[in-house]
């Protein structure tokens, strides 16, 4: 099962970089593989954001997700409910001396012949996705 995980510290206050992280359609500004977004329903648990990404060969993907917790200035949890790959993934926040330290992980399960042909690159992209937490804090910081 491709796993990818990272951790940033920012330096902003703990509900400053919860609130930017819970609102999905502020994607576009460190997420890059974001083509569109849009919060379709809810809000907190439960809400749901249909977006586009940047597939294979650049072409725009359906990747809508769902917000499965969310626990104020503590976590938020997603899943993927669209697309040919459909990871889970989940934010820590932890306030740091007035800082805020962000814990981004991504899951999924490959199983057959997606396994076998999309591992190596389902595992890459995760990587890429994780580690663009360094353009979150670099937005947040600016």
């Amino acid at each position: 099962m491709p796993h990818a995980e990272y951790q940033v510290t920012i330096a902003r206050p703990l509900t400053d970089v919860f609130e930017f992280f819970a609102d999905g359609e502020k994607d576009p500004q460190w997420r890059t593989g974001v083509i569109e977004i849009r919060k379709i329903s809810g809000d907190g648990l439960g809400a749901q954001y249909t977006q586009k990404i940047r597939g294979p060969g650049g072409r725009a993907t359906a990747a809508d997700y769902r917000i499965t917790e969310y626990v104020p200035n503590e976590a938020i949890a997603f899943a993927v409910t669209a697309g040919p790959v459909r990871p889970t993934g989940r934010y820590r926040f932890a306030d740091e001396d007035g800082k805020t330290t962000v814990d981004f992980a991504l899951d999924v399960e490959l199983g057959g012949i997606k396994k076998l042909l999309m591992g190596g690159m389902v595992s890459k992209t995760m990587t890429a996705e994780v580690r663009a937490l360094d353009k979150a804090k670099a937005v947040l910081e600016s």
